[in-house]
């Protein structure tokens, strides 16, 4: 970043500071708040005290995408889950307002940026809580609702999730609803989904979309990965991805698997170009120990969507509230320009909000 940008400056106590438990970061950065640094899915929750909101408020980050509910859930108890994670959030927010601000348009990620807050958008990972009722779309965007996810991982009313059976893709139902979220202002998530309803989307939509979080097929295969294919029709038609940082999705390995998390930023950088690749962390931004009281809230969580051969999930170098300080130096390293660095870490996923929301 030019000079005139003081962006992210860290020193790594490295020796003694890798291990499963997460990186010891010594970092502290400057002033940040002339670049976007904008998680385009990630976790944020209400167990978080003040001083981890301070780590990650320190560490750069502007905004941030989170998910409202359980998406593993159908009919009225996906519509009660919703409204209920909504509330709760709600709540959250205003006992935390010095340090976070919930964002519903790209001016309140301009007023939380200049204030030093975290702007928080809200979304659901499944369509599940409209059931097929599109006057609920209104609904939810009144309460604060921005971004909308077609699917999860199996079929709904729109369409099919990338572990469903079949290769099926949006529904005539789903056509309807991508139409009703453009003429709401809602952004258009396609995470999750199997490869056909992907492109049906892509192909729907009058606007962008956005795949929040996923990786590259190309690089690494894994269900939840996206192909080239794919990858390529979303930045065609003005589209964003966000690479995630769950580590099955981005490599076997277990040691140095940042390295292969940067390949696939890379990748898709050389498939979509420089305006359509961004972050979408799907992690927690806690420091995580495998411990049994982590593992029992995992296992609570996700029911028999957990394997726990495949544990850890983090990146033991992206393990922690800092992570975005690493990957802009880890990527700088790489060679990507000061420019490169501030679409990829933030301004290309403001822009497609401020394209869909406003």
């Amino acid at each position: 970043m030019p000079d005139r940008r003081t962006f992210i400056k860290q020193s790594f106590a490295t020796a003694g500071a890798l291990g499963l438990g997460g990186i010891m970061n010594t970092a502290s950065a400057a002033n940040t708040r002339s670049t976007v640094v904008f998680d385009a899915m990630g976790e944020i929750r209400e167990v978080y005290d003040q001083a981890l909101l301070k780590e990650m408020l320190d560490s750069g980050l502007n905004a941030i995408t989170k998910t409202m509910c359980d998406p593993k859930t159908y009919e009225h108890e996906a519509l009660e889950v919703a409204l209920a994670g909504i509330r709760s959030f709600d709540q959250w927010i205003a006992a935390n307002s010095s340090q976070v601000l919930k964002a519903t348009s790209v001016a309140d990620l301009d007023a939380a940026q200049q204030d030093g807050k975290i702007a928080v958008f809200y979304l659901v990972q499944n369509s599940t809580p409209f059931g097929k009722n599109l006057d609920r779309v209104d609904s939810f965007y009144s309460l604060g609702l921005r971004s909308v996810q077609i699917t999860y991982n199996y079929q709904n009313w729109a369409g099919a999730g990338c572990k469903e059976r079949t290769n099926s893709g949006l529904s005539e139902f789903g056509i309807e609803l991508v139409n009703k979220l453009n003429e709401t202002g809602m952004l258009v998530d396609c995470s999750h989904a199997n490869m056909q309803t992907m492109a049906d989307t892509i192909r729907t939509s009058r606007v962008p979309i956005i795949v929040s979080h996923t990786g590259c097929m190309a690089i690494h295969q894994n269900i939840r990965n996206t192909t080239d294919e794919n990858l390529k029709l979303l930045a065609d038609n003005g589209g964003v991805v966000g690479i995630d940082q769950i580590r099955p999705h981005i490599t076997r390995l277990r040691d140095g698997a940042v390295q292969h998390y940067y390949d696939h930023i890379q990748h898709a950088i050389n498939v979509c170009g420089i305006d359509h690749v961004g972050i979408g962390s799907d992690r927690d931004h806690r420091y995580i120990d495998l411990t049994p009281e982590y593992l029992d809230e995992l296992r609570a969580e996700q029911g028999a969507n957990l394997n726990e051969d495949d544990l850890p999930w983090f990146m033991v170098e992206l393990n922690g509230p800092r992570r975005m300080e690493t990957i802009w130096d880890g990527l700088k390293k790489r060679g990507l320009s000061d420019d490169a660095l501030e679409k990829v870490m933030g301004a290309n996923v403001r822009r497609i909000y401020s394209e869909t929301i406003g």
